[in-house]
């Protein structure tokens, strides 16, 4: 009986601090309610947190990512990665415009999604160019 009126104590606890912050996970919770559970001389540690919060429902499902920009399973070829592989081993720049990478990633923005793609001088680690577009789409540039 006292194990249950406890664990009514702990989950409207939880749910006063989810008030503020619905995400907040179990870890961070535990560390946020030590206190006020010592003061009602609630001793609870973070696996029976777990467990209080698991047995309500009230576990919060980690995010995950849903943008995946690499897809290596694929029926095209790939190139191999002639830095590493070339005639002579590894190529390492010594100077500047010697070596260019590029590369693309997404940006999250409030209203949608954006690609941004940049080509950057390997030496300097300096952008030399770059875009930014609302699809992640093939383009023909201007020398093809």
């Amino acid at each position: 009986m006292k194990r249950t009126k406890e664990h009514a104590t702990v989950i409207e606890l939880v749910s006063l601090t989810r008030q503020r912050q619905p995400r907040i996970g179990a870890r961070k919770l535990h560390g946020l309610l030590q206190q006020p559970l010592a003061h009602q001389g609630i001793k609870l540690g973070r696996d029976g947190l777990f467990e209080v919060l698991r047995d309500a429902g009230m576990l919060v499902p980690p995010k995950r990512a849903y943008h995946k920009t690499t897809h290596s399973h694929h029926h095209l070829r790939r190139h191999p990665n002639l830095l590493k592989t070339g005639v002579e081993g590894q190529v390492v720049p010594s100077g500047c415009e010697q070596l260019w990478v590029a590369d693309i990633t997404y940006l999250p923005t409030r209203e949608k999604t954006v690609y941004l793609s940049l080509v950057t001088d390997a030496y300097s680690r300096r952008s030399s160019a770059g875009t930014c577009t609302p699809a992640c789409r093939p383009k023909r540039s201007a020398g093809r």
